[in-house]
């Protein structure tokens, strides 16, 4: 089984707008994260927060990576929120997915699942990082790619406009 786990792209200001949408730059981002996932990744589920920011992010995403167009909401993701109710639940779950959530709760589950902890960080995220987790046989689990939007951009050339 694969986990993407993917912060949301960069969203606007509070004070600018306080659902907090992508911001144009967020926006671009997840298009050529989602671009270049098309044809590479499928996923069964897919999964946000239900914040505006990490929704948003999920509906690009899905265009191009879901086997079907359902996107749900899942509680327990919020930026505090511990990470082990998840990642308990992950070991019951057989089918690739792809879950948009906040930092600093994506690093702590990525920490959780390697290592047992939520600390030490395993991998620093940004806004519209996307980290794949592969799980082996048994519990164990594994980082096998990350992408930070600034990796993208040497591959823009070769994306469809």
């Amino acid at each position: 089984m694969r986990l993407y786990l993917v912060q949301h792209g960069d969203s606007l200001p509070k004070e600018v707008d306080p659902d907090r949408p992508l911001s144009p730059q967020g926006r671009k981002d997840v298009e050529q994260l989602a671009a270049f996932l098309k044809g590479r990744v499928r996923v069964a589920r897919i999964l946000h927060s239900g914040k505006t920011r990490a929704r948003q992010t999920a509906e690009l995403l899905a265009a191009a990576v879901a086997e079907s167009p359902a996107i749900d909401t899942i509680s327990g993701i919020d930026p505090l929120d511990p990470p082990e109710p998840l990642a308990s639940k992950l070991h019951n779950w057989n089918e690739d997915a792809l879950i948009v959530g906040h930092q600093p709760f994506m690093g702590k589950l990525v920490a959780r699942l390697i290592v047992g902890a939520e600390e030490p960080g395993i991998v620093t995220f940004q806004p519209g990082t996307l980290v794949c987790l592969e799980r082996a046989l048994g519990a164990r689990w594994a980082v096998i790619a990350m992408l930070r939007p600034e990796l993208l951009v040497p591959f823009q050339r070769f994306m469809p406009t």
